[in-house]
Order: structure tokens, then sequence, then C-alpha cells
């Protein structure tokens, strides 16, 4: 079996293994800060709430066992938690294997995966939970529930974190190290879907021009648009959380 997840291992290099490095923003707690990997930047969702995502689903074992995750704390392989690019640390998501239906639920303390379609990254104990650990990867179904507490007869509760606001989203659909190549790309998307705005983020020294379209006043509206975007021809977009427009 060891064998096994290494090869597996071996084919989501990226995932969850590659340590995000921050991008500074001192206004936001450190786990909610934009990251970095691969010259690739992401925003982290300042909201949990109407998050649902279809998409494809990988584990990480023993080789990872014992390192820092993104939370802090230690991978533990046979917990119940998973790495995701963009949700709050600290949130649980309900993962349904789409094609058995089985579900898991499992807290978000760690980034990742860095693989193309791949939504999310499932700790060893989850992913044989869902009866799919020999498989790989396998498509599911991701909802976010909340931040779990405890109510007065000892029943599990999700709820928001307050601290958390609800801002503004949009759908990223590429970055760029030219400033011409991004403005292209935003005159045909602002075409397309009547708002495009183009980003400006230093990385590791390096300037990069992220392409952002549409604004959304919910996630669940900016992700309905994500969904659209990605079946228009533009694969691996994701929502991001940005300020207001003033």
């Amino acid at each position: 079996m060891l064998r096994r997840s290494a090869i597996i291992l071996l084919t989501v290099t990226l995932a969850a293994c590659s340590t995000p490095r921050k991008v500074e923003r001192p206004d936001l707690p450190p786990s909610q800060r934009p990251y970095s990997v691969e010259g690739e930047s992401y925003e982290p969702l300042q909201t949990h709430e109407g998050y649902a995502e279809n998409g494809l689903a990988s584990w990480y074992g023993a080789e990872w066992q014992g390192r820092k995750t993104s939370s802090g704390e230690p991978y533990d392989m046979d917990a119940m938690t998973a790495a995701h690019k963009t949700l709050p640390l600290g949130v649980y998501v309900k993962v349904r294997e789409r094609r058995t239906g089985r579900e898991v639920i499992v807290r978000i303390n760690d980034r990742g995966p860095f693989v193309r379609d791949r939504i999310i990254d499932l700790s060893r104990g989850a992913v044989r939970e869902l009866g799919s650990e020999e498989k790989g990867v396998v498509p599911v179904r991701v909802e976010a529930l909340g931040y779990r507490s405890l109510g007065p007869r000892g029943e599990i509760r999700y709820t928001p974190l307050s601290s958390y606001g609800v801002g503004t989203f949009a759908v990223q659909v590429a970055s760029f190290g030219k400033a011409d190549n991004a403005r292209r790309l935003a005159t045909e998307l602002k075409s397309r879907y009547g708002a495009a705005t183009i980003q400006e983020a230093t990385i590791n020294g390096t300037l990069y021009y992220r392409v952002q379209a549409g604004r959304y006043g919910s996630l669940r509206k900016a992700d309905e648009a994500r969904r659209g975007i990605a079946s228009d021809g533009y694969p691996g977009v994701f929502v991001v959380a940005v300020d207001e427009v003033r």
C-alpha cells in the first residue's frame, strides 16, 4: 500500500506538499492572507457561506505524515482533514463521492491541491471513509458547512465565523508576467461578462498581472459565474474575494 501511495503522490507533486508563500496583507489574519505557489497567487475566501463545487479529489498519505500544514498543526494522515486552495482554514466541509454517494465530513487545515481540475486533497483517513483509497483520484462534490461547535444538548453545530466579513467576489481567469497579455484578456472578458479588472501582485520580487472577471455580491453567484466561465473555455478558473470597488 505504501508503494501505491508513493506512486499516487508522484502524480500530485504540487498538491499539498508545496509550501505556500504569503503575500503581505497585515490587515488579515495569517491564515487568510494571499499566498503564491509556483508563480500562481491565491486569495483565501473571507467566508465559506454558499460554497459548493464539483470536481476531483486526490489524497496524500505517509510521505507527509508529521509535516506542518498551513494551519501550523502537523499533518495526521488518519485524521479527518483536507487541503483546499481558498476556503478559510478551520472550516468543515462535506465531501460526497459522486459515483457511490458515500459522504465524509472533514476539516480544512492545509492548502492545495495545486493540480489542474483537482479541488480538494483528502487525508488518507478521509479517503478510506469514502472507500476510494485504491482509486487515487475520484469525482466529488464539496459543500462548506461552517465552523464546528457543540450546542447546549451536545449536538454538533456548524456556524459562520463572525470575523470573516462577506465581501465582493470575482473569478480569477489567469495570471501573466506581461501587462499586454493581461490587458488583451481583460478586454475579451469585459466584452463577454460585463466587467474585468487587472490586479497587480508582487510575489518574491516578481510582478504579476492577475485578470479577474465579473463582480458578484455573494459567493454563490460568483461560483455560478465560475462554472459558466469554465464551460466557455477558460479552464482552471477560481473564485477570489476582492476589495470593494470605490
